[in-house]
C-alpha cells in the first residue's frame, strides 16, 4: 500500500518520464472535476486543495520510506511529490468557460509546472537538498506555486480568462 501511495498510484512506474505521468494524473483529475462540476469554480478548488494536502501529508510520511525502497534520494518512482505540486498550479486559476477552455488552463499548467519542477527556481533547488519527505515535496510546492502564479498572469492578463 505504501509504494502504491508514494509512486501516485502507481504513475511512478510508468517508463519516460515518470514525474510527468505523476503531474498528467493529477491534470486529468483537473478536467474531470472542472467538467463534471459544470467549470464551477469553487469545485475544482476544493479538489485541488484536497490533492494537494493528502499528497503532502502522504510525501512527508512515506518520504523517507520511499528513499529506503528505492535505494536514492527523491527516487523518480516517487511521484507523490508531483501530485501536490501539480494541484498547486491548479489552485484557483481561471477556468474561462467551456470546454476547450479548461484544456488550455489543463495544458499551461502542465507545461508551467514540469518547467518549474525541471529548473528548480530559488528556493527550490535549496529545498530539494532537505532530507526525507521534506526534500521530496518542498521542491514540487516550490513549482507550484511559480507555475501557479505564471498561469495566473497569462490566463487573467493575456488569455482573458
Amino acid at each position: 500500500m505504501r509504494k502504491l501511495i508514494v509512486t501516485g498510484l502507481g504513475s511512478g512506474y510508468l517508463p519516460i518520464a515518470p514525474g510527468t505521468w505523476g503531474s498528467a494524473a493529477v491534470t486529468a483529475i483537473f478536467l474531470l472535476v472542472a467538467w463534471l462540476g459544470g467549470g464551477r469554480a469553487d469545485y475544482v478548488a476544493a479538489a485541488m486543495l484536497a490533492v494537494a494536502a493528502v499528497a503532502s501529508v502522504a510525501c512527508l510520511g512515506l518520504g523517507r520510506y520511499a528513499e529506503a525502497t528505492f535505494g536514492k534520494k527523491d527516487p523518480s518512482q516517487c511521484t507523490i511529490d508531483e501530485w501536490a505540486g501539480q494541484a498547486v498550479t491548479y489552485l484557483l486559476l481561471p477556468l474561462g468557460s467551456g470546454h476547450w477552455h479548461y484544456l488550455v488552463v489543463a495544458a499551461g499548467g502542465l507545461v508551467a509546472f514540469r518547467l518549474f519542477d525541471i529548473i528548480k527556481p530559488p528556493p527550490g533547488r535549496k529545498a530539494e537538498r532537505l532530507g526525507g519527505g521534506v526534500g521530496i515535496l518542498l521542491d514540487d510546492l516550490v513549482a507550484g506555486v511559480y507555475a501557479n502564479v505564471v498561469c495566473q498572469l497569462v490566463l487573467r492578463l493575456w488569455l482573458g480568462f
